[in-house]
């Protein structure tokens, strides 16, 4: 299809929006709530301006509280929600200066919480010091005259930032104990009417280190450009949680994530709202005696772009810690930590005790120091590290089982406690893998969103999706059997139409609430279904929702590399019928669903594996026809400053898509703007949850049961877009942050799948709930990311030489050997000379690889009675042309080696 006639459908389907709009499960933006007031904040009295050698910083006169904060370069870019302070000047905003806290007066007293931001008054302006103190002032009018504390706000210059201080002093007569102490981060994250390009050329996402004392926030432009800001500790200002400010009157919506707070202190939260939940760091609390001072701050400092953070972190004296391969550890993998900082390692603790074991292998060139890092004990670690001048860093691991353990569990919790297996569902849902509620332990047939049970959208495809895609990481027959009965008997001809014209179309849900047309009793009394997401038969047989389409191609493309690759895994179609049902599926997505088609679809990469397949084939026409429709929505993305929208007013999946079809089509430009929007919401930070975790707040809500705006801890978002973050690590093989945050969403993915298999839709961030959500939901979405991409990775880096990802590395003599414990072990990337291998069946058990001359060598696993034969793809992205004697290639351009009953030696050279 060229651009011209996607556009006119396109076109064409506008008009029909609203009613789209309505009947997905997603919606643009919330409505804005108008906010009566009266005005509070007092910006009619104007602001002071002041000037520091990279920010300019505004203060509202009358509370000090920032006005604008922009940087001294030529372009000025302003970090805080400026252009909305005339809507947030009331009581309950928060501000950039505002502080929180929670404190108990004497032996016997309650906790009583205190804000700057609760009732807004004209603050005293103090004279400053020294000329170093840009503005101070008594903040006792913001706060009630029951409060014990006397509250003095600084603002700084400090070296080469600007720094925010609190001091803390006790007027009373009794000892007052800090229960919790929390600065709100307030930047601007909000998107509220805003287009997608103005909103990436203007609004910023933020992200935490919850590290104590080498904690920080970094403050990340959505397009990835420069400048990037990081809010560092002022002095002794641990960042010991990270608080959501629900309580801002801001709305929530799919374009405002909210605010939240630094906190100092926790204990207060964690003894009441949080009781039960188990923190990243150990709550604690300053006492401070009758007169007795205590100050907080923190500072603003910039870098030019997320891969020199800890770069900037290191020139500003910060401590620094880099994982490898991160921080969520398989047990069975040989980890290393690598710690920097101007100061000796006092101790090292572990909790819980035995978790972790660590032993110091050395230094590196520049200082760094190497701890070989081994996981236990299964769930969350905590190592923390205590430098000789008494700062305290804290590193969050998640221990799992070995990958190919994790993967086998999670395939059988699937095939038994989620196989739906009712001749009498009066949806025709059966058999198939369902929903999931892990908390009551039961399958999910009934739900207010139609989708959630109805084995279509994300949120209710994502178990079975999970399941096949479980098949093409680690083939097992008795699962394969039952996944192959679905695909032929419920998708074919239930999630699939297949009569007619719709011959097909994927229809949105395949359960539905229509109490007129359906018996007596077939819905539950208890619960809601007087909702829009309760699409009715009419509303759940649209097959419009382009979103739909790649799941079930995928499933068919799995079935056929599962029918071509191996010998009798396979039994109801050959391998020709599932691969042209994946191609047909392809294309009547953009028949049946070309509005939502213009935007990258999630695991929209299944189009790229199969058009490769058919090319392998000799389907040329059906190749051709393919390529030329996915090439109209390339181009059309080519003319757009920012090509990944989506039905959401802002998204982070289709992002993998657009990446991966405009690399293919040689949009090189239109591929890095997408991976720099991908680095600005995907970081990499010395903590399991956050590293490698693409952002997404919403989807609790369409997907999850606790049902919420929240940053989701490695939701789907995570596994897909570590595609295109590989991928161009493949093209730039130099670049050890890109491997570094692509692995860590690898390996998220894996993180939440619990001892006996289950995997929620993600984990919760909130402080009240740092746990796995209840149900399944969209999970698989994410695992397709992992079961195409998961890989090993063996580079040499000039400053922590030889590290392998995804494999335990030795340097036998003169060689580099790893050993694969990946789940598929089926693809190894030897960085230094580019060579890409993959396997379409079989698996390797170890490759080694000689600096010197160049030869490479890989052990492949004995035969088993459905991979007699393996097949070897080599490829380079730096032009190295491998050989091996011997070995041939078949009509597909791979490599056929006959296994044995024991291990298969192949040598390469150049």
């Amino acid at each position: 299809m060229q651009k011209e006639e996607f556009l006119q459908i396109a076109t064409k389907f506008f008009l029909v929006v609203s009613f789209l709009i309505i009947s997905t499960n997603c919606i643009f933006s919330q409505p804005r709530v108008t906010d009566n007031r009266p005005a509070t904040l007092g910006i009619e009295q104007g602001v002071e301006s002041f000037g520091t050698p990279n920010f300019t910083l505004e203060l509202l006169k009358s509370s000090q509280t920032v006005s604008s904060l922009q940087t001294t370069d030529a372009e000025k870019f302003e970090f805080t929600p400026h252009d909305l302070l005339s809507k947030r000047n009331k009581n309950g905003y928060y501000h950039l200066g505002d502080l929180n806290f929670r404190i108990k007066t004497g032996a016997n007293g309650q906790w009583e919480s205190f804000s700057t931001a609760a009732n807004r008054a004209s603050v005293k302006s103090l004279t400053p010091e020294n000329a170093t103190i840009l503005a101070v002032a008594d903040l006792a009018n913001t706060l009630p005259e029951s409060s014990p504390l006397q509250v003095i706000r600084y603002w700084e210059k400090a070296s080469n930032g600007l720094a925010l201080r609190f001091e803390l002093k006790n007027k009373s007569n009794q000892p007052v104990e800090i229960g919790a102490l929390g600065i709100p981060m307030i930047f601007n994250n909000n998107f509220d009417g805003k287009e997608l390009d103005q909103a990436h050329e203007e609004t910023v996402f933020f992200d935490p280190y919850i590290g104590r004392d080498a904690g920080y926030l970094q403050v990340v432009r959505l397009n990835g450009h420069s400048p990037v800001m990081l809010v560092v500790p002022y002095g002794k200002t641990p960042f010991e949680a990270y608080r959501p400010l629900t309580d801002d009157p801001t709305p929530q919506g799919t374009t405002f994530e909210g605010f939240h707070e630094w906190m100092v202190n926790s204990k207060a939260f964690a003894e009441n709202e949080w009781k039960g939940s188990e923190q990243w760091n150990r709550p604690t609390s300053v006492t401070l005696n009758p007169g007795e001072t205590h100050n907080i701050g923190v500072k603003f400092i910039l870098t030019d772009k997320v891969e020199n953070i800890e770069k900037t972190l290191i020139e500003n004296n910060r401590p620094v810690a880099v994982g490898i391969p991160g921080y969520v550890v398989p047990q069975d993998v040989n980890a290393k930590l690598f710690l920097r900082y101007g100061q000796k390692i006092k101790s090292l603790e572990v909790e819980p005790k035995g978790a972790l074991e660590l032993s110091e292998s050395g230094k590196t060139k520049s200082g760094w120091i190497e701890y070989a890092v081994k996981g236990k004990i299964g769930g969350r670690a905590r190592l923390t590290i205590t430098y000789a001048d008494g700062l305290q860093q804290t590193v969050n691991y998640k221990i799992i089982k070995p990958e190919s353990q994790v993967v086998a569990d999670n395939g059988k919790f699937l095939t038994t406690n989620q196989w739906y297996e009712n001749p009498n569902d009066l949806f025709h849902r059966s058999p198939s893998v369902i929903t999931y509620d892990n908390e009551k332990k039961q399958q999910v047939t009934q739900d207010r969103r139609a989708w959630i049970c109805g084995l279509s959208d994300e949120g209710g495809a994502g178990s079975w999706l999970n399941a096949i895609m479980k098949q093409l990481v680690e083939p097992n027959q008795e699962e394969i059997k039952k996944m192959e009965t679905f695909v032929n008997q419920t998708i074919w001809g239930g999630i699939q139409y297949n009569s007619g014209k719709l011959k097909y179309g994927v229809r949105k849900s395949m359960f539905f609430y229509s109490p007129d047309s359906m018996p007596a009793g077939t819905y539950s009394p208890d619960i809601n279904f007087k909702t829009w997401a309760a699409w009715n038969r009419q509303g759940a047989e649209i097959t419009d929702r382009s979103y739909n389409y790649p799941h079930v191609a995928a499933a068919h493309w799995v079935m056929y590399r599962l029918a071509r690759n191996y010998s009798g895994l396979v039994t109801k179609q050959n391998w020709q019928w599932y691969l042209e049902n994946a191609y047909h599926t392809a294309m009547t997505m953009m028949d049946q669903a070309p509005y939502y088609a213009q935007f990258g679809q999630m695991e929209g990469t299944i189009f790229l594996l199969i058009l490769e397949d058919l090319k392998r084939e000799g389907y040329t026409d059906l190749a051709a026809d393919l390529e030329k429709t996915m090439k109209g929505r390339a181009e059309h993305w080519a003319t757009l400053s920012y090509p990944f929208g989506s039905e959401m007013s802002w998204d982070s999946t289709g992002q993998e898509e657009v990446y991966m079809w405009s690399k293919y089509f040689g949009f090189d430009e239109k591929a890095m703007v997408t991976l720099n929007a991908i680095l600005a919401y995907m970081p990499t930070i010395p903590h399991w949850a956050y590293n490698g975790n693409a952002r997404r707040y919403w989807d609790f809500l369409y997907g999850g049961k606790l049902s919420r705006y929240e940053r989701m801890i490695h939701h789907y978002g995570s596994g897909l877009n570590a595609i295109p973050v590989l991928t161009q690590y493949r093209q730039t093989p130099d670049d050890l942050y890109l491997l570094r945050v692509g692995y860590g969403g690898l390996l998220g993915t894996l993180s939440n799948i619990t001892e006996e298999g289950f995997a929620p839709c993600a984990s919760h961030s909130f402080p009240t709930d740092l746990r796995n959500d209840g149900i399944s939901g969209d999970y698989g979405c994410g695992y397709f990311g992992y079961a195409v991409n998961s890989a090993t990775y063996i580079i040499h880096d000039s400053e922590f030489g030889w590290l392998a990802f995804g494999g335990n590395l030795s340097t036998p003599k003169n060689w580099v050997k790893v050993d694969l414990t990946t789940a598929a072990k089926s693809r190894i990337y030897i960085a230094p000379v580019g060579l890409w291998l993959t396997l379409d069946a079989g698996t390797f058990k170890s490759v080694s690889f000689n600096p010197k001359s160049k030869e490479v060598r890989i052990e492949l696993d004995k035969l088993n009675e459905f991979t007699p034969k393996a097949y070897l793809r080599i490829e380079s992205s730096k032009g190295n042309k491998y050989t091996s004697e011997g070995l041939t290639q078949n009509d597909r351009r791979a490599f056929e080696i006959q296994l044995a009953k024991e291990p298969v030696l192949v040598k390469l050279r150049q």
